[in-house]
């Protein structure tokens, strides 16, 4: 069965955009899928990572259509903010230059859904062609950026198609829309826009039982949860740090910013002296200067290691060394329903999670049901500080480690049996 992936991140794409659909990818043939990528020709990433081009199985087809991009043009006004906003680092209000601000609005007014919006029109006429020459049944779009379901839905209208709409994140409900300086006018055409995709499309998946209940209020179209997930990586048996590090992988945004976490950690420094000798906080990935700053604030400048963006393998042998691994989801009620891929991937690392987030959000449950580690909220200062000196006291005694349990149906290979199956449903 030939199906055509419809997707913006694509390797050399970094960062976790691409790793849901090139996992379901590397594993679609074991199930009776063939997949077929179509991809931009000269994106603009903000993130690269070449290792990632070896997880493309061989001999899959990829073809590839240039788009343009305005962050070219964006960068007239200053390249590092343009390749900041891209990364999705904004800034507090008070802390946003004029030429931040000034971006944030063109941005959020002038490109709807987003800066690919350009890509649309000649994705349709290519793909057009494409599709009745090769005798293609059917279509997954993933987003964001959600411009790519709007090609889906062209696509949709012209030809006899199944239309699968992947939402790796939910659409105007996304914790950072309300930093684009939207006006009403803007906000309703996303949800004029949403609910026309929501509405036209066969199947709609996502990641998370929120965003699920969320899209279920707006259209009667059938939707699965088909979360993130682990793959077993080629990464050599590692030995665990010396030192007591608690890391954190991936983007550290400004709203992800647990300053309670900070002062707790900063308390454990001045009350245990050996807690001090031995303690590092390790952060991979981009981070935002707010964070840094609260970081510094907070007196843990000695013990902070910011490595910035490292290649996934690296990012993977960084986790499953580490003491303690920190995932931090922004305190808002729209990030409730954000469960991020590198969850799955400390949850197979075996190393103790330290969560932060907004009450009752849907990592919590995970974490909870897997035993992987403990959630708390941005508020709990005592129930963290006795977490945490539970985990530097079993660390002592050599004994640190999760206790994980039933996470083998979040590997990437029985999640991509589960998207097969519901694919070949669709077209039985």
């Amino acid at each position: 069965m030939k199906v055509l992936l419809i997707t913006y991140y694509w390797p050399p794409a970094g960062g976790p955009g691409v790793q849901r659909w090139l996992k379901f990818v590397k594993y679609f043939r074991d199930f009776g899928i063939e997949p077929i990528v179509y991809a931009p020709k000269n994106p603009t990433y903000p993130l690269t990572d070449e290792s990632l081009l070896h997880d493309i199985p061989e001999g899959i087809q990829v073809i590839e259509h240039p788009i343009f991009e305005p962050y070219r043009f964006a960068e007239i006004f200053s390249k590092n903010e343009s390749k900041t906003i891209s990364k999705g680092i904004i800034a507090k209000d008070n802390k946003q230059s004029f030429v931040q601000r000034l971006l944030l609005y063109i941005r959020g007014n002038f490109f709807i859904p987003d800066a690919r919006k350009f890509w649309i029109t000649p994705s349709v006429k290519f793909l057009s062609k494409f599709i009745e020459e090769n005798n293609i049944n059917t279509i997954i779009t993933t987003g964001p950026p959600h411009s790519v379901h709007l090609i889906g839905k062209k696509l949709k209208s012209e030809l006899n198609l199944t239309w699968v709409a992947d939402f790796r994140d939910p659409w105007t409900t996304i914790g950072y829309h309300n930093k684009l300086k939207l006006s009403k006018r803007s906000i309703n055409k996303h949800k004029k826009l949403e609910k026309g995709v929501l509405s036209t499309v066969d199947h709609i998946t996502v990641t998370s039982y929120t965003t699920r209940e969320e899209f279920a209020e707006i259209t009667n179209k059938p939707i699965s949860v088909i979360t993130n997930g682990y793959d077993t990586e080629d990464v050599s048996v590692v030995k665990l740090d010396e030192e007591f590090t608690v890391s954190h992988i991936g983007s550290l945004l400004s709203g992800r910013n647990p300053e309670k976490l900070w002062n707790v950690l900063y308390d454990l420094t001045q009350e245990n002296p050996e807690f001090a000798k031995v303690f590092r906080l390790r952060l991979v990935g981009a981070v935002s200067g707010d964070v840094l700053s609260s970081i510094k604030q907070a007196g843990l400048s000695p013990f902070l290691e910011n490595k910035g963006y490292v290649s996934h393998k690296e990012a993977i042998e960084i986790q499953r060394r580490s003491q303690v691994l920190l995932l931090v989801e922004i305190d808002s009620e729209e990030t409730k329903c954000i469960i991020p891929g590198k969850l799955f991937e400390y949850m197979v690392s075996r190393r103790p999670i330290l969560a932060v987030g907004p009450n009752n959000a849907d990592i919590s449950k995970l974490i909870k049901e897997t035993n992987s580690g403990h959630f708390f909220d941005y508020q709990e200062y005592n129930g963290m500080k006795k977490v945490i000196l539970d985990y530097f006291v079993k660390f002592k005694d050599g004994k640190l480690e999760a206790e994980t349990k039933g996470i083998e149906k979040y590997s990437r290979r029985e999640l991509t049996k589960e998207m097969s199956l519901l694919l070949q449903n669709l077209n039985s």
